[in-house]
């Protein structure tokens, strides 16, 4: 109850807005490019989580339709465009790689199956690689921003300190008066950068393990497709 009585008082006064009138043009335009960084950054994560879960939704789709067919290697064209569909990137890569490699050996009277096989592996990896990529984009903008907004703040910060020293050097006087409008005005930036990195690094964290795990369903599927494609070829 004490605590509450003691913290609500302190809220009471502290104007934001007043605050920030008070900082230098350093201090302004760090704490407003946080303020916008942090909404592109919400926006960022947002967007990807959405994206996440409708990409694992169409994967399911996909798989789903593609287990109740009796082959796959002898699907119609249909089934080969939806390459914005990762599970459906994969099948047109590793289907389209095998009968290339078909083609190719028939022409030159080989007829080695394993050549094949080894061509549709090969498209696997290379797909795989390529969906991994697109799991993982704008991670990196997020890690970016996880670790440079706090120091962001520091500067303006450290920045801020100097240039209330500095003032109260001028006026030749120090005291508590003088000298907490210009702090508190350096510590407004400060605060910003958490604001801006505390919930980017939840957010990064929280899409970092959901896309590892979209990258497991998605190794785990290659897998299961390329021994699919090789039983049928026998």
């Amino acid at each position: 109850m004490s605590a509450t009585l003691l913290i609500s008082p302190v809220l009471a006064t502290t104007n934001i807005i007043e605050v920030f009138t008070r900082c230098d043009p350093v201090g302004q335009v760090i704490t407003g490019g946080l303020a916008v960084v942090s909404i592109i950054a919400w926006s960022v994560m947002l967007g990807k989580h959405f994206e996440l879960k409708r990409l694992r939704e169409l994967n399911q789709a996909f798989e789903a339709h593609l287990n109740d067919q009796r082959a796959v290697l002898s699907l119609p064209e249909t089934f080969r465009n939806k390459r914005s569909i990762p599970y459906a990137d994969l099948f047109t890569d590793a289907v389209e790689s095998y009968w290339r490699a078909a083609a190719i050996g028939k022409e030159k009277g080989d007829t080695d199956m394993r050549a094949r096989l080894e061509h549709t592996e090969n498209a696997l990896q290379r797909a795989l690689s390529r969906q991994t990529l697109r799991y993982e984009s704008s991670m990196i903008f997020l890690a970016t921003i996880v670790t440079g907004a706090p120091f962001c703040g520091m500067l303006g910060t450290v920045w801020g300190v100097m240039e209330a020293f500095s003032a109260v050097a001028v006026q030749e006087s120090a005291s508590i008066k003088t000298l907490a409008p210009g702090v508190s005005a350096a510590l407004l930036t400060t605060i910003a950068g958490l604001l801006v990195a505390i919930p980017s690094v939840f957010g990064y964290n929280f899409l970092l393990g959901k896309s590892k795990q979209l990258i497991t369903e998605l190794e785990n599927y290659a897998s299961a497709l390329a021994d699919r494609i090789e039983l049928e070829s026998k």
